[in-house]
């Protein structure tokens, strides 16, 4: 967990003090832990005042929804952050992308390595929109990278319908989200 400003945070008490009208708690940053078996550990050591407290996430930071629910932290929560940190900014946020919209990890039951891969394999990039929109500014780049019109005389390709072209590629066998385009 590289970035210490946006690192991930959890306001963590307990359901019997929420209960009894409290929010006692304490926001535990994650980048001081290894793993999840650390994390509760102190979890349980900082509500110790309880008799077998049932932990509460009430609230968290840079941690997507995927991997956190108010009762539990996934288990491969620290190895997901351990990925991203190898990823600049722009393909960290794909790889959230994809995991929460395209594949459902961790509920698809995949391992991450595997999910990791599939994404390497399925990425295509970011494209800002800036000729009209993501899919146009894919498609462009796509067919100059595949020659497609390479061999096709000037006057078909200025006849050519990008759009159409797009539409019915992003139809069957791309999908965009955010301007990250990924290929199903």
């Amino acid at each position: 967990m590289k970035n210490l400003e946006n690192a991930p945070k959890i306001y963590v008490g307990t359901y019997g003090q929420y209960n009894d009208g409290s929010l006692f708690g304490k926001w535990f940053d994650l980048s001081n832990y290894t793993d999840t078996k650390e994390f509760y550990k102190n979890c349980y050591e900082y509500h110790r005042n309880e008799f077998l407290p049932e932990l509460m996430f009430q609230d968290w930071e840079n941690i997507p929804d995927f991997l956190i629910s108010e009762y539990s932290l996934h288990e491969d929560t620290f190895k997901y952050f351990e990925t991203i940190d190898e990823m600049g900014e722009e393909r960290a946020k794909a790889f959230e992308i994809y995991c929460s919209s395209i594949v459902s990890w961790p509920l698809n039951g995949n391992d991450l390595d595997e999910t990791r891969q599939e994404f390497e394999d399925a990425y295509r990039g970011y494209f800002s929109g800036s000729m009209k929109g993501p899919e146009l500014e894919f498609i462009y780049q796509y067919i100059e990278e595949s020659g497609m019109l390479a061999d096709a005389p000037k006057l078909l390709k200025r006849y050519f319908d990008y759009k159409s072209f797009a539409k019915d590629l992003f139809l069957d066998g791309y999908s965009q989200y955010e301007g990250h385009v990924f290929r199903d």
